[in-house]
């Protein structure tokens, strides 16, 4: 069965543009109201076009979940570093604490 190029792309195929695209004879069976063979290629032709959309909303949803992967495991590779600066920097604080001595108070705290 062949169709004609622009009935490809169209998102939906009426039957007039159908009956176009067939060659004379069967245009002529057509018109003896041979509907139901036609009727049939047109559910064929719209099943195929919603595989082929279907197709590409899986492989859309493939492409989209790779890139989510990626994201989170950029995520998870931050959140890794960040916990390292974070234990670092708990370091430096309790370490600066323990050596330094008490602030001592300067004269206007102890006016108070």
């Amino acid at each position: 069965m062949s169709t004609s190029p622009s009935s490809a792309t169209s998102p939906s195929i009426s039957k007039s543009e159908y009956y176009s695209s067939l060659p004379w004879f069967r245009r002529w069976l057509a018109m003896l109201n041979w509907r139901p063979v036609v009727d049939y290629e047109l559910r064929e032709i719209e099943f195929d076009r919603s595989e082929r959309e279907y197709e590409k909303r899986k492989i859309a949803h493939k492409q989209r979940m790779k890139q989510l992967r990626s994201e989170i495991s950029q995520i998870q590779r931050e959140n890794e570093r960040l916990a390292e600066l974070n234990a670092k920097l708990s370091a430096i604080s309790s370490s600066s604490a323990t050596n330094s001595s008490p602030a001592k108070p300067t004269p206007n705290e102890s006016e108070m």
